[in-house]
């Protein structure tokens, strides 16, 4: 016999500071096979809805209560969750599949690949929430194609709903086991927003004189791109989708400086060349290192905080060429002729024009 809910521990738990004070500063909830019982009112399930809203994130790993009245589904949690319990849960064995939208998803594609298990490959699970996914994307499915992992955007936050509470199995190894810690950190990371798990991406580096253009999508046909060159010229690339799900495309970055590449909404930017050139790592006034060179040629420094009005000489020869509020210029009479240009001086109707006019004067004034 259960005992009742107000004996099962001695120590109050904390639920209004978890679920009412702190609850802006989680990371991510889980519920774990969590049945309603009465421990947490609905006014604290609302408040995590509105938390995944304003951004939280959400992960509910469903066990065989959610196919009851006690399940989640009832509760405010039910607004912001993607798929709703059917009332049934499955007992048969079944062995969990990327979906086709999984496999271009960043959490689900190559999944358990590094491990040397494909889908085809890992062991099966004995029991699932037949549900119908009402929201959302659904990346996993069994082998009839009844969804098994269910993620969605709702407002500013992200939620995800597995529908099985059978994934230790892989841990443990059950049948080869599975990618059972790849896959709940992706789906954790996602929910909190790391960049490397965005369905929507763009990156662009420049590697031995090449730029190259990587862009994920769960679109992927006609994707296209176009970059800016340094000197402000545009390229439109079309880009080619490859079996990861990635869309690539490369041009030859054969000047220095930053390229900024867009594709639909997400820009990149690439930069060609040295990150850190010499001329630009230290751009502080500093004369010391050409005290040597200075004191060879009898050159000298001065500060223009220290000397407000310095004076430029020309000196002919000498040993000096700076003094106390003066810098020399040497006087080398080395000079070349690079071209020489003839111009005249007006053009030859306007002179003739002008010698008229004169001929003319001098003939009137001779007359009179």
């Amino acid at each position: 016999m259960a005992p009742p809910i107000r004996e099962l521990s001695l120590i109050a738990f904390p639920i209004r500071e978890l679920f009412e004070i702190k609850l802006e500063e989680f990371d991510l909830v889980i519920f774990d096979r969590y049945q309603r019982r009465g421990v947490l009112p609905h006014i604290y399930l609302e408040n995590i809805a509105n938390y995944v809203r304003n951004g939280g994130a959400l992960l509910s790993a469903e066990g065989p209560s959610a196919a009851t009245p006690l399940s989640l589904h009832r509760s405010p949690l039910g607004n912001v969750l993607p798929a709703r319990p059917n009332g049934d849960v499955t007992m048969t064995p079944f062995r969990p599949q990327v979906s086709e939208l999984g496999e271009q998803h960043p959490v689900t594609t190559r999944l358990g690949q590094d491990m040397g298990l494909s889908d085809g490959r890992w062991g099966r699970w004995f029991r699932m929430i037949d549900s119908t996914a009402t929201n959302g994307q659904v990346l996993m499915t069994d082998e009839r194609g009844s969804p098994l992992l269910v993620m969605n955007r709702v407002g500013e936050g992200r939620v995800a709903q597995m529908l099985s509470d059978h994934v230790w199995l892989w841990d443990r190894g059950f049948e080869g086991g599975g990618p059972q810690a790849e896959l709940l950190r992706r789906v954790a990371h996602w929910l909190m927003k790391e960049p490397a798990l965005e369905e929507e991406t763009l990156t662009a580096t420049v590697q031995d004189n090449q730029l190259l253009i990587e862009r994920r999508s769960l679109n992927p046909q006609d994707l296209s791109a176009t970059v800016e060159r340094p000197n402000g010229t545009r390229e439109q690339l079309s880009l080619t989708v490859f079996d990861d799900g990635m869309a690539r495309a490369s041009m030859t970055a054969d000047a220095p400086g930053l390229y900024r590449t867009t594709s639909g909404d997400l820009t990149a930017v690439a930069l060609a060349g040295r990150i850190n050139p010499k001329e630009l790592a230290d751009l502080r006034a500093d004369t010391s290192k050409l005290e040597a060179i200075m004191a060879a040629t009898g050159g000298s420094s001065l500060r223009l905080e220290d000397t407000p009005e310095p004076v430029l000489r020309h000196i002919s020869f000498g040993d000096n060429y700076a003094g106390g509020s003066w810098l020399g210029l040497r006087d080398n009479n080395n000079y070349r002729v690079i071209a020489v240009t003839d111009a005249p001086l007006l053009p030859a109707l306007a002179l003739l024009g002008l010698a008229l006019i004169l001929l003319l004067a001098g003939w009137w004034r001779e007359s009179r």
